[in-house]
């Protein structure tokens, strides 16, 4: 039985689905995704057992990084519908038993941003730039040695054409996404209101992006050492991490609990496991991503290495890991698992594995369907990330085939001639929903049947969770997870894998006299 609607302790096991709305379902016909689309396809997501939805960036944005550069933190884009649509998907979704969690951008705004632009106009040492970091600089060059996450410095000049205007300001994405000032009271006093406005529409929890950012070091110092492109600002330890970053989710934490049903806070703490745990605390944020596990490859002592220290972290401060293998900014792990039908199965499997795992767990869309990344055109690419460092992630964000046949994009726009905002692959049908969704054995019957099964053995208290969750490496090469005395999830990362004595409940390949085949898993009762 799944969670219901009036469980405020749904979040802390449940399996959430990543919705990335540009290219989900295209309600309009425009070829790119939006609010109607995600309505009209809901009960796809609902029919996998899933407690809700993380809904990527909707809000009014320019699109230089495709949402993530917000201009308008309460509304919604003509691009992805209206307001009265976003609420009416959160009605369906609520009768469809779904949560919604909204994305929140609180470290970086638009640079068309109204008070940005209030900011330019109103020039140096002036209580709208106040609000960003703008800096002097009296050598025509950049205040420190800092450096963009998507490649070149992480300052702009903010009036170059006026020689009196010498203040460059800070951007740790894009010269179009400046940064927020969470010195200055002001903006937090902003924020709260942005919170409020999203839970008063429905919004059950919101996700923060880059929630380990927000805050600077005191004086923004030079980096010892600087590399070309920050990995997740984790190489910059001045632009993220700070101790102060923890208050500001204290004051979140009381408004999102103030809240009848509370609401829940979900960071991306992209940080190591002992210091993202600090995030999730029990009056901070409620879960953070694993994201030391979420881009792992196919490697069984990677995986008992970042299982571990997550255990240990999770020990030491709280809050239980939550499970991830996949989103819009990493490549597909059919992909990164080898490719083909070698990394299909891995890719299976290692789903089942982490719907295995204690914990919450996040499916990126797509995931059901075993979608690898696509590898699109040079010529077609339009990430800024690309632009700027050479790192693409569209081929991960490529519009999902809904269809066998080719009109709308294989079903994804309401217009048959429709032409989805990124290519889709030849032979994207035959990995649609259609094609696939229903089969005996698919990838979506197995994610079907392993929800329901982990419901059902949380509510006989099977799948309780228990101290301490070991991971262990097996003789014939695999890995092993020990939940207590009674579970234990297996995955063949070697060759074939003798089980140990149980029932078997759930196996991404068939088990045969006790063997689980190679590139398989399986939980099993002991």
């Amino acid at each position: 039985m799944s969670p219901t609607l009036d469980d405020v302790d749904w979040w802390r096991d449940a399996v959430m689905y990543q919705v990335y709305l540009r290219s989900f379902a295209d309600g309009n016909g425009d070829g790119i995704g939006d609010l109607s689309g995600l309505m009209q396809r809901l009960d796809h997501i609902a029919s996998l057992g899933v407690q809700g939805i993380w809904l990527t960036p909707f809000q009014p944005s320019p699109q230089v990084d495709f949402g993530y550069d917000v201009s308008d933190y309460c509304g919604v884009d003509p691009l992805f519908g209206t307001l009265h649509d976003f609420d009416r998907m959160m009605a369906r979704a609520h009768e469809l038993g779904l949560r919604v969690l909204v994305d929140v951008v609180p470290n970086h705004c638009s640079s068309q941003h109204p008070t940005f632009q209030a900011a330019l106009a109103a020039g140096p040492g002036s209580p709208e730039r106040g609000m960003f970091h703008f800096h002097r600089s009296e050598d025509d060059a950049p205040p420190n040695n800092w450096q963009s996450v998507f490649g070149g410095q992480a300052w702009s000049r903010a009036c170059p054409e006026d020689p009196e205007d010498q203040d460059w300001y800070l951007h740790l994405f894009s010269p179009q996404q400046p940064d927020w000032n969470w010195d200055n009271p002001a903006v937090h006093e902003m924020f709260d209101g942005v919170l409020r406005f999203w839970f008063e529409h429905g919004a059950d929890g919101v996700r923060i992006d880059v929630a380990h950012a927000l805050l600077k070091a005191p004086g923004l110092p030079d980096l010892d050492e600087v590399t070309n492109v920050v990995d997740g600002l984790r190489a910059n330890r001045l632009a993220s991490d700070q101790e102060g970053v923890h208050e500001i989710y204290r004051g979140w934490r009381r408004l999102a609990d103030s809240y009848e049903p509370p609401r829940i806070l979900v960071g991306e703490v992209n940080l190591p496991a002992e210091r993202a745990a600090r995030y999730a605390r029990a009056d901070e944020l409620h879960q953070t991503f694993a994201f030391e596990f979420i881009a792992l490859g196919w490697d069984p002592d990677a995986w008992v290495r970042v299982g571990s220290a997550l255990e240990e972290a999770r020990l030491a401060h709280g809050p239980t890991p939550t499970w991830a293998l996949e989103n819009h900014d990493i490549v597909r792990s059919t992909t990164r698992f080898g490719g083909g039908e070698l990394g299909a199965r891995r890719a299976r499997a290692a789903l089942l594995a982490i719907l295995g795992l204690p914990g919450g767990a996040y499916i990126y869309q797509g995931q059901e369907l075993g979608l690898p990344e696509v590898d699109v055109p040079v010529h077609q690419r339009v990430d800024p990330m690309w632009q700027r460092g050479g790192v693409t992630r569209d081929g991960t964000r490529v519009p999902l085939p809904w269809i066998m046949g080719p009109a709308g994009g294989h079903g994804f726009s309401s217009r048959t001639d429709a032409t989805p905002w990124l290519p889709q692959p030849e032979g994207w049908g035959k990995r649609s929903v259609e094609a696939v969704g229903g089969a005996p054995g698919s990838m979506v019957a197995l994610v079907r049947e392993a929800i329901a099964l982990r419901h059902a053995l949380a509510d006989r208290g099977v799948f309780a969770w228990a101290d301490p969750v070991l991971w262990e490496r097996t003789a014939a090469g695999g890995i092993m997870v020990r939940r207590g005395d009674r579970i234990r999830v297996v995955v063949a990362m070697g060759g074939p894998e003798p089980l140990p004595a149980g029932e078997v409940l759930v196996s991404s390949q068939p088990v045969v006299d006790g063997i689980l085949p190679a590139d398989g898993c399986a939980w099993v009762r002991i």
